[in-house]
């Protein structure tokens, strides 16, 4: 495979071969590709939980078992009271 790549890229990659932690352009792209697969399979996972928690939400929110938002900013004022009163 033979890929061209802009010249902030190459020099990217001749910057990484200079520190010794590479033997060649190969071995960086390589770890690249890598860590982009593992970035890719953390997102698809992230994507997939909040999914779910978005399922689950409506859910409850069709099932009407939702907490009114003026009693929610209640609590976390209270809370926010609470905390200011014990670091004092």
């Amino acid at each position: 495979m033979n890929i061209q790549l802009q010249g902030k890229y190459e020099q990217f990659i001749q910057a990484r071969i200079a520190t010794g932690r590479y033997e060649n352009a190969e071995d960086v792209i390589v770890k690249a590709l890598k860590l982009l697969e593992e970035w890719e399979k953390g997102y698809q996972e992230w994507e997939e939980e909040t999914k779910k928690k978005l399922a689950a939400g409506l859910a409850s929110v069709e099932r009407k078992d939702v907490v009114d938002a003026e009693v929610v900013m209640t609590r976390l004022e209270e809370k926010l009271r609470k905390a200011r009163e014990t670091q004092g």
